[in-house]
């Protein structure tokens, strides 16, 4: 296990240093939630799910779906390491007609389905799982939503259909960082008490430190054995999670960072590297 969480945190750095690389360049994006999604992207993509890059169309794969899509930077990085394409293309993030735009597009491999009309991913997620079912095949669909988000309607008839149609191959993770683009969560429209919301809704509910990769593989194991009930993976996050002066920033949440401060940040995340050797 020590083995396998050093090679999580080594694959989440060079993340991190990807998205602040990426965005620098591109002179937009949303560094912020793209930062506090990254361990939980990290865990999926290498360690929990079932997918191959080099068939992408493989029946029986996992599926993923960010419907935080404005933090695809995270997603965009995790696929490029993982083998879906060049690392070098990520560099090409936000460009005319490049495959990587602002939100996940078809056009990327990997990307199962376009988003980032906050709001409508989980009943996206909710119709690929209903898919599986119907096909009898017994692929798993994840659902990355922000918290900020699941204050839009649409979230909670997904959560009320997938608990009465007891769909257990559904698992939605909430990204809890507690911001989203006008401040903070409890201030703009307050979610609270938020585990026992989906609880009345019917889901079976964890909690868990979304940058700890024990954790978020112990609640995916869960999630795993859940029978009849869909599940939710409530993580809390730190916005800007890595970078000291990005961190709890709503700022970063939808401004990309300036030459100086991606220096200041790679130095950052070359030191966090330098601990994990």
């Amino acid at each position: 296990m020590e083995a396998k969480i050093k090679l999580l945190k080594s694959k989440a750095l060079q993340i991190r240093k990807l998205i602040i690389q990426m965005l620098a360049k591109a002179g937009s994006g949303h560094p912020g939630g793209s930062l506090s999604a990254t361990d939980i992207i990290t865990c999926l993509y290498f360690e929990v799910m079932n997918h191959d890059p080099k068939n992408t169309k493989l029946p029986t794969r996992d599926r993923f779906h960010l419907s935080k899509g404005h933090c695809c930077p995270a997603l965009y990085a995790a696929l490029a390491i993982a083998g879906y394409f060049s690392v070098e293309e990520l560099m090409n993030l936000r460009k005319l007609n490049s495959i990587l735009q602002g939100h996940p597009d078809r056009r990327t491999p990997g990307v199962e389905v376009s988003s980032g009309s906050l709001g409508q991913g989980l009943s996206v997620a909710l119709g690929m799982a209903f898919a599986a079912r119907i096909d009898r095949l017994s692929y798993r669909v994840y659902c990355l939503l922000g918290d900020g988000e699941i204050q839009e309607g649409n979230v909670w008839e997904a959560a009320m259909a997938a608990a009465h149609y007891k769909v257990d191959n559904l698992c939605a993770i909430v990204d809890n960082n507690h911001f989203q683009i006008d401040g903070r969560t409890d201030q703009i429209m307050n979610l609270e008490p938020l585990a026992e919301k989906w609880e009345a809704f019917g889901w079976n509910v964890i909690k868990c430190d979304g940058h700890d990769f024990i954790q978020l593989i112990a609640a995916f194991n869960q999630a795993k054995t859940t029978k009849f009930k869909p599940t939710v993976i409530i993580a809390n996050t730190i916005k800007g999670k890595g970078i000291s002066f990005m961190e709890g920033v709503v700022d970063f949440h939808g401004r990309a960072p300036t030459e100086e401060e991606k220096e200041r940040a790679l130095k950052e995340l070359e030191n966090i590297g330098k601990e994990l050797l």
